[in-house]
C-alpha cells in the first residue's frame, strides 16, 4: 500500500500545479494578442467617422487616409505638422520673393 502523504507526492503535485499555471498564463497571453491582432483587422483603415474604407492618397508630398464615403482626411501622428511645417515654408518663400519684387 502506498502512502498518498509521502513528501514526494507533495512535491509533484506543486509541481504539475506551477506547470498548470504556467500553461494557463501562456493561453490568457495567447488568447489577448488574438483579440488585438482581431480588433486592429476590424478596424484597419477604416473611417472614424462613417466607418467605410479609407484609401492613401498623396497630399503635397505626404500620404494621408481618406475616407472613400464622406471625404474625410485622417493624418497618422506627425503628418499634420509635416503638412503645416511644407505650407509654412511655401508661404514664407512666398512672400520673400514677393519682397524682393518691391
Amino acid at each position: 500500500m502506498v502512502d498518498s502523504k509521502r513528501p514526494d507526492d507533495e512535491y509533484f503535485v506543486k509541481l504539475d500545479q506551477k506547470k498548470l499555471q504556467e500553461l494557463r498564463r501562456k493561453l490568457n497571453e495567447e488568447r489577448e494578442r488574438l483579440k488585438r491582432q482581431m480588433e486592429k483587422e476590424l478596424h484597419w483603415m477604416k473611417c472614424p467617422k462613417c466607418g467605410a474604407d479609407l484609401q492613401e492618397e498623396l497630399l503635397r508630398g505626404i500620404v494621408v487616409d481618406v475616407c472613400t464615403s464622406c471625404g474625410g482626411i485622417w493624418f497618422d501622428k506627425g503628418e499634420l505638422d509635416l503638412l503645416l511645417g511644407r505650407e509654412s515654408a511655401f508661404v514664407e518663400s512666398l512672400m520673400a520673393m514677393l519682397r524682393k519684387k518691391r
